[in-house]
């Protein structure tokens, strides 16, 4: 050996986060100059550095570099006590290469997150959210979950586990079931308060406010449609009952002839002359309604076509199933459309690669993303457009608009947070999305890129999208804005959607 080495202290502890210095002592007992490289070794030599990473040392002087911890406040730096060692390599000598060894100990610190999904639910009977906690903490985190109104006691809870043990950086989702003391016959929806708890021994409870929108059994519009009917049956059996009609005879009085006729007379001078005979009465037209000329009934206005969300395999051929074949055709969540197909039709090809693209990002997202129960698997509902919408900005954490640059991304993010705010689609949303659509299937198939300027209309409608899952309205399609899209994040996760727009569904390009 020609070097002694001794760590002060062997032994130490830091708080992740914060940062502590151990000295490393180095002698030469060599006969020789030598010069020394020193490298840390273990789970924590990514934490640890050392200044200065190499010093020179006559014959029987000693030196001093020092060892710096500094664990990041994150769950890898994990609680609990972590050996360590300082390889100390010698230039002259090599084969005398040692490891000194040492103890550091990283501090336990707690940090939990907590959130709804959805944070607002409906229902007439029972809601369903999910709680999903998040161990940010270096340490195994113990909880129970609990339930509460914030002002009244209006719901009962179901919560699926009750109490959860989560390892560091790791994550559980908690199933939760609200069901209302007291069912709403008829009147407006009730909308609920309601809190989940996340509660840790030894520490206040973290709460996490959600809403149960109560539906009434009998919605109002119903009832008023109930009324009016009833109203318009009574009143037709009073009429049917009073009505009397008017009754109008052919008939009319003959005059009557004298009773003498019928004695003899005496023969008169000239020849007697036949009396003259009552003309017959002349007939009256019929009474109206009475066969007479039938009128023509009124022309029946012009339906107009329209159709419900989401599209199915029963719908013609149109657009929008047009832009998903385009999509899956370039690739879309690891699926492709690569069978014969025909164009805008939701047809047995086009429906697998549908059903894989759903399949594979309610896979990767879990229980954040539901394309196949909002939209039904294989249909293409609001949720699944907007999630192939949002998968042109796979590799994107952010879109950055300036209101005075043209951009190619504004027909795209246009055209997402259409389908993923608006739930009742009319004439305008229609005329938006159609031309849209048109300029993003002209990209994925020709690459022409159609540049616009973001209006102010645009950063409102991302507000109103972050408004739903209640984030800050920044108006900025953020990292957590954009993730929001790509897992098919819509306005009313529980109802498909209706459409009112005459000119439903627009036909395919080809």
């Amino acid at each position: 050996m020609t070097t002694w080495t001794s760590l002060e202290p062997a032994s130490t502890t830091v708080d992740p986060g914060s940062s502590t210095t151990v000295r490393l002592r180095l002698r030469n007992t060599g006969d020789v100059v030598d010069e020394y490289r020193f490298e840390t070794v273990g789970d924590v030599a990514p934490y640890v550095s050392v200044e200065p990473p190499s010093i020179r040392l006559f014959p029987g002087t000693t030196g001093i570099v020092e060892l710096t911890f500094a664990p990041p406040r994150t769950p890898d730096a994990t609680a609990g006590p972590h050996p360590y060692g300082v390889r100390i390599l010698p230039t002259e000598h090599p084969e005398t290469t040692t490891v000194t060894e040492g103890n550091v100990t990283f501090t336990t610190f707690m940090e939990v997150r907590a959130e709804l999904v959805p944070q607002t639910v409906k229902g007439r009977f029972r809601g369903r959210p999910k709680l999903a906690v998040d161990n940010l903490g270096n340490t195994v985190l113990t909880a129970s979950i609990g339930g509460g109104d914030k002002a009244s006691d209006d719901l009962s809870y179901e919560i699926v586990p009750a109490n959860v043990q989560i390892q560091p950086g790791r994550a559980a989702f908690v199933d939760t079931t609200l069901k209302p003391r007291q069912i709403t016959w008829v009147g407006q929806k009730q909308e609920r308060p309601y809190e989940l708890s996340v509660r840790r021994s030894g520490f206040e409870p973290l709460a996490v406010n959600g809403t149960y929108v109560q539906r009434s059994l009998l919605p109002l519009w119903m009832m008023t449609t109930l009324s009016l009917l009833l109203a318009l049956t009574i009143t037709g059996l009073v009429l049917w009952f009073t009505y009397k009609a008017p009754v109008r005879t052919l008939a009319q009085p003959k005059m009557e002839q004298a009773a003498a006729t019928a004695l003899p007379e005496e023969p008169p001078e000239q020849p007697t002359q036949k009396p003259t005979q009552d003309p017959e009465p002349s007939e009256e037209p019929e009474a109206s309604g009475g066969g007479g000329g039938e009128e023509k009934p009124e022309e029946e206005e012009e339906k107009v076509e329209r159709g419900p969300l989401p599209i199915t395999s029963e719908d013609k051929p149109n657009l929008f199933v047009q832009f998903a074949q385009v999509r899956l055709v370039v690739g879309a969540g690891g699926c492709k459309l690569t069978a014969t197909h025909t164009v805008g039709k939701l047809d047995e090809a086009t429906e697998k690669a549908l059903k894989c693209f759903q399949q594979s990002n309610d896979t990767k997202y879990g229980a954040f993303s539901q394309l196949a129960e909002n939209d039904g698997l294989g249909n293409l509902g609001r949720s699944t457009m907007t999630a192939l919408l949002a998968s042109h900005f796979a590799d994107a954490k952010t879109v950055p608009l300036d209101a005075k640059v043209a951009s190619p991304e504004v027909p795209w993010v246009r055209n997402v947070l259409l389908w993923g705010t608006q739930a009742e689609i009319d004439d305008g949303d229609l005329a938006i999305t159609v031309a849209c659509t048109k300029a993003n299937i002209d990209y994925l198939r020709k690459h022409v890129q159609l540049k616009e300027k973001p209006s102010p209309g645009l950063f409102n409608r991302i507000k109103e999208y972050q408004g739903l899952f209640v984030a800050e309205k920044t108006g900025v399609l953020d990292e957590t804005t954009l993730s929001k899209t790509k897992l098919g994040w819509i306005n009313g996760q529980d109802e498909p959607g209706t459409v009112v727009a005459k000119d439903w569904l627009p036909a395919p390009m080809e």
